[in-house]
């Protein structure tokens, strides 16, 4: 065995393995914190999808005269974020059928409503994969301060995008819905162009100053 041999096998790789096994181990140690016990049991996890589910119901009622500002959008992403997918989802697709469907401005005829549907659902999973991505993060840290620019920049960015598909599309369906064609979708949207930049303005702002507080505060409960 030659002497590059020796110190490959004797001294580079002990040394990388055991910086593999300390970077496995800070990973295991991440995931234990941010184990609930609380969120293990099953009964509590309903009495949360709940309450999350009234929540989002309650603030959409609460703002609907307010043109497009609401807090209904990061509400259902905050329970993702907090519950998981499954439970996420569940809150997405129950909280936007009662408010879409009992809308104080009418019920959203059904190619919209199916939209809507479809769309909270895919906010409620979007939390909970943007909570799968950021625990692994070293500037994720809820038990201390998340008011980071790295946290705030991620959470404005998931706001202002998800918020700009939601008015394209749902512009789209209704073109469709009322006028059964494509071509209405320009001149319609172009009308609204005032109303959707509030909206993507007002949602991109909760999601910077609101929802970061909004985390900490139920980690702290529930960690």
């Amino acid at each position: 065995m030659s002497r590059k041999e020796y110190e490959e096998d004797f001294l580079v790789k002990p040394l990388q393995n055991k910086s593999i096994n300390r970077n496995n181990l800070n990973d295991v140690n991440k995931e234990e914190e941010y184990n609930s016990v609380w969120l293990e049991r099953n009964s509590f996890r309903i009495a949360l999808v709940s309450t999350f589910t009234a929540l989002s119901i309650v603030l959409g009622y609460l703002l609907a005269y307010i043109p497009n500002i609401e807090l209904f959008t990061l509400t259902i992403f905050l329970s993702g974020f907090i519950l998981g997918k499954r439970d996420g989802m569940i809150v997405g697709i129950s909280s936007s059928f009662i408010f879409c469907f009992f809308n104080p401005f009418g019920a959203s005829p059904l190619p919209l409503l199916a939209f809507q549907l479809s769309y909270y659902t895919l906010v409620g999973l979007l939390g909970a994969v943007a909570h799968q991505l950021l625990r692994k993060k070293t500037f994720f840290t809820p038990d201390e301060d998340l008011y980071k620019i790295p946290v705030i920049v991620i959470f404005g960015i998931i706001g202002g995008m998800i918020t700009t598909f939601f008015q394209i599309f749902s512009t789209l369906v209704d073109a469709i819905s009322f006028y059964g064609t494509i071509d209405r979708f320009l001149p319609i949207f172009i009308t609204g162009i005032p109303f959707t930049i509030t909206h993507i303005i007002g949602n991109t702002l909760g999601f910077i100053f609101i929802l970061p507080g909004l985390i900490q505060l139920v980690y702290k409960m529930l960690y």
